[in-house]
């Protein structure tokens, strides 16, 4: 998050879900714990080294399919390096009440609206 804005990335047209927004991140490896696995994936995904900040929140979404995601949310207010786009079709940074204007996951849209609504962060 930097000056009330957070950064969302994009899903290629080649992927799951594609052109659909999401939170940078992503699974979990063995013998990670759920910080350690998100600063790997900011570096793998923008290039960035974070500062891995407090849990936001915690959502388990269940699929129409009947497939499940556990998924962890936290902040990140300082990183070092430049952020490169390695993975997504596009990446911005927007504004908190701006995000329910994008087409987010399924599973991140509850975290939207409470994003939005100034409820977190």
């Amino acid at each position: 998050m930097r000056d009330g804005e957070v950064l969302i990335g994009q899903r290629r047209a080649d992927q799951p879900m594609a052109s659909l927004w999401e939170f940078p991140g992503g699974k979990i490896e063995a013998g990670e714990s759920p910080q350690q696995a998100l600063a790997r994936e900011l570096i793998e995904e923008l290039g960035i080294r974070a500062s891995i900040g407090p849990p936001v929140t915690r959502i388990r979404h269940n699929y129409r399919h009947g497939g499940a995601v556990d998924l962890q949310f936290f902040s990140v207010r300082e990183f070092v390096g430049e952020i490169q786009n390695r993975i997504y079709q596009q990446v911005r940074w927007v504004k908190l009440a701006e995000l329910p204007a994008y087409e987010f996951l399924a599973a991140d849209r509850a975290l939207i609206r409470d994003l939005a609504a100034g409820k977190l962060l």
